[in-house]
């Protein structure tokens, strides 16, 4: 029978693998699906009619074609990067942040100087 600490543990590796994005996962998306990532990180969540308005604000060069643009949402989505709420052009999208782990630099910071203020 399982105790506490091992469902503890248990919960805290199952945190650690969901889905989500960090800063460096950024550099190994391919340049389309990062145009779209860095978009929504100034956004955090956007509308499917936002997104498509924000796309055709860019420079030629950088726009996205919709067809690329509905494929590149849906892995996007499917890879954990993107949380889409509806379906369509009622389609809402949301960045998927990766939860950080807890500090252990705090309490190391203490402990240290409560050792020098003893001596």
């Amino acid at each position: 029978m399982p105790g506490i600490f091992d469902r503890l543990q248990k919960e805290i590796e199952n945190k650690q693998g969901e889905g989500g994005i960090t800063a460096l996962d950024l550099a190994d998306l391919p340049p389309t699906l990062r145009k779209i990532m860095r978009l929504m990180l100034r956004e955090l969540q956007l509308g499917y009619p936002e997104m498509t308005d924000a796309i055709a604000s860019l420079p030629d060069a950088e726009r996205i074609p919709s067809k690329e643009l509905d494929e590149s949402l849906d892995v996007l989505t499917r890879q954990g990067w993107l949380i889409r709420i509806g379906e369509g052009l009622k389609a809402i999208y949301k960045v998927n942040l990766r939860r950080k782990s807890g500090s252990n630099l705090a309490g190391g910071i203490w402990g240290t100087l409560d050792e020098k203020l003893k001596k």
